[in-house]
């Protein structure tokens, strides 16, 4: 009898292949400012890697925050063997800047609520055991 083999999960291989390159290529592993249409140049280099595993690869990279960090005062862009290409335009450094104002906001809204969430908690179960130790001496 033979069991089907699960159906590849194309985030799980992405990882797999972010590993590969940031092993092999400098500029992933540092996270330096990547040029625009490195994929081209990933695909000469690993012909046989699916474009939209690389494509799901190359959007964990650059989201990364240490990729967004690097691009706020990045200059200019590399290429796989870390020469140097385009500046990076002030549209892009901003860009990277306003994604990490947005996380870090997000992050500590989230921080406040789950806070907020365990001091309700720690409030109704001090009322629980007020109410236990009430009933408990009126017996």
């Amino acid at each position: 009898m033979n069991t089907p083999t699960p159906p590849d999960n194309p985030g799980q291989n992405a990882r797999a292949l972010l590993k590969t390159l940031q092993e092999n290529y400098p500029v992933f592993r540092e996270c330096s400012p990547l040029v625009i249409g490195i994929d081209k140049q990933i695909l000469e280099r690993l012909p046989d890697i699916e474009r939209k595993t690389l494509r799901i690869a190359l959007g964990m990279h650059t989201n990364s925050l240490r990729y967004l960090k690097t691009m706020e005062k990045a200059t200019h862009r590399l290429d796989l063997d870390g020469n140097a290409g385009a500046e990076v335009m002030a549209t892009h450094r901003s860009h990277a800047t306003e994604v990490l104002r947005e996380r870090f906001r997000k992050d500590a809204e989230r921080r406040k609520a789950q806070r907020e969430a365990e001091a309700q908690e720690r409030q109704r179960s001090e009322k629980l055991r007020q109410l236990l130790e009430k009933f408990d001496k009126n017996r």
